[in-house]
């Protein structure tokens, strides 16, 4: 769940009023009680739930629009955000398919993918509290009732995924095998009960370097390593809401990961940060490329950077160009169009002995 290339803040604004303006006022109101410091919460009744899935009133998952923060400043309103009082209830084992089965291996595939891309650089704990993040939401009305259902909503949707990396073109890099391997540990172990109790029944999350426009309006019941995270506030983050059952019957992992490359492939470029239109104004022969949010890629048009050296030659600028970008060697070598002028070498270990010639007629 990183944070994703978004339009402007008013924009953004529109859009969250337009799309949820129940959940909005409902969340004004919440606030207030969450800054009060609130008390610990009365269950609800089944019959509380049965009455407002009856109104058709389950939250619908909020797209991760994030507020456009620096990092040090989103880090720093984040560490504001009170952890929620009261009780903050382990969710239960989590029962899916028999191992062994085909519905087990691609909701074993998917929860991998999951734990991998979202925290393979986490420690266990944060490994497992994403892991159980996702299986909380399998049982929750407001989310598809599969696992893979759940990591792949709205991967091919232009309007974003709930996680990220099934959107942003993470699934074309190859995992490393031995974080692969770890993921996949912690993913089975999660399919076959084991509870990772301190994130309770959080269902969203994000990393500390952001701040969505939801984070004050769900409760914060957790941080674990780089990410934090929150349970729906109210009836419908507590347990008699997670009574969704699990539909056993999942979806091919393969094809969602096709699919979801191929609609990121045929999304249209976003538009150049100022940092890269900074960068291709500078260094003739460069543009921008398509990267992944909070990445800069500048790619080299060789013909035109190589004529942009000549040019700076024959004018006899004061100091050469890549003098003046500090140019490495290799970008010095690939621009000349010559390869590297070296030293004379001198050969390595002992030079070849020689026998003394046999005279003659011995």
């Amino acid at each position: 769940m990183t944070a994703m290339t978004l339009p402007t803040a008013r924009e953004r604004a529109l859009t969250l009023w337009q799309t949820y303006p129940r959940e909005l006022v409902a969340a004004g109101a919440l606030t207030l009680v969450v800054a009060a410091g609130g008390s610990a919460w009365s269950t609800p009744t089944f019959g509380d739930i049965s009455e407002q899935r009856a109104e058709h009133v389950a939250p619908a998952p909020p797209p991760l629009l994030v507020r456009n923060l620096a990092p040090t400043e989103a880090t720093t309103i984040n560490q504001k955000i009170a952890l929620a009082s009261g009780p903050n209830p382990a969710a239960a084992p989590f029962s899916a398919a028999k191992a062994g089965t085909p519905a087990h291996a691609q909701a074993l595939e998917c929860l991998t993918q999951a734990v991998y891309y979202e925290a393979g650089n986490e420690s266990a704990d944060g490994q497992r509290a994403v892991a159980q993040v996702v299986l909380n939401r399998v049982r929750h009305p407001a989310f598809p009732s599969t696992v893979c259902g759940v990591v792949y909503q709205g991967s091919t949707r232009t309007t974003g995924c709930q996680f990220t990396f099934t959107c942003d073109g993470s699934l074309m890099r190859g995992p490393n095998l031995v974080s692969w391997k770890r993921s996949r540990e912690v993913a089975e172990a999660a399919l076959g009960g084991a509870v990772f109790a301190p994130v309770g029944l959080a269902t969203h999350y994000h990393a500390n370097y952001v701040v969505p426009y939801w984070a004050s309006t769900l409760a914060k019941n957790a941080v674990i390593g780089a990410h934090l995270f929150y349970r729906w506030a109210g009836n419908w983050g507590k347990p008699p809401a997670f009574t969704q059952k699990y539909a056993k019957q999942e979806a091919s992992a393969a094809v969602l990961k096709s699919t979801a490359l191929a609609a990121f492939a045929t999304r249209p470029v976003k538009a150049p940060t100022v940092v890269e239109e900074e960068v291709a104004e500078v260094i003739p022969g460069a543009e921008a490329g398509k990267a992944e949010p909070g990445r800069v890629v500048i790619r080299f048009k060789l013909e035109q950077a190589r004529e942009a050296v000549e040019k700076a030659v024959e004018l006899q600028t004061p100091k050469p160009y890549v003098e003046k970008m500090a140019a490495s060697d290799n970008l010095r070598w690939t621009l000349s169009g010559k390869g590297p002028e070296t030293a004379p070498q001198t050969p390595l270990g002992k030079a070849p002995t020689t026998a003394p010639a046999t005279p003659a007629g011995d």
